[in-house]
């Protein structure tokens, strides 16, 4: 299978980019995962909500252009559908089996996902209602696309 996470903004912090590359790296027997960074759109502070409609549009037609036309895409979205681990490794395991093979992950920037990638995504996902960083929502992400895959098999995994 091939797992791509396409992701607004350049992560910087060393032990998140550390801890995806460890995740990256266990997930090699199982899956291809390949990241794609967008660059986030400068804006001020304090913006209207017509900037903010204006800055989600540009990150989200940068997002659009890294999507394949078969993918199926899996917007992360706080007003998503809540899955367990095991919901989630379901998924995936059905996806392979009826021959989508290719799954986008994509995760927006600061002030979230623009309309058109929400109306792209084949499902919106939520990690719960609580607000996290988009950096870190990386790591927690890698790491649960790692352990679906050890759930599909079967296999221990720490508790």
């Amino acid at each position: 299978m091939n797992i791509q996470i396409v992701a607004v903004g350049k992560l910087k912090e060393a032990y998140l980019v550390q801890g995806i590359a460890e995740y990256v790296k266990r997930l090699g027997p199982y899956a291809k995962m390949h990241l794609v960074e967008v660059p986030d759109e400068k804006a001020p502070e304090s913006m209207s909500a017509a900037e903010e409609a204006q800055v989600k549009h540009r990150e989200g037609e940068r997002l659009l252009a890294q999507l394949r036309s078969d993918a199926f895409v899996v917007a992360l979205a706080i007003d998503g559908r809540a899955l367990s681990s095991e919901e989630l490794s379901r998924q995936l395991q059905d996806l392979a089996t009826y021959g989508r093979s290719h799954v986008a992950f994509v995760i927006g920037g600061s002030l979230g996902l623009a309309p058109e990638v929400l109306a792209r995504a084949d499902l919106k996902l939520s990690f719960g209602r609580m607000t996290l960083p988009h950096q870190l929502m990386r790591l927690v992400l890698v790491e649960q696309v790692y352990r679906a895959f050890k759930i599909a098999r079967g296999e221990p995994y720490h508790k």
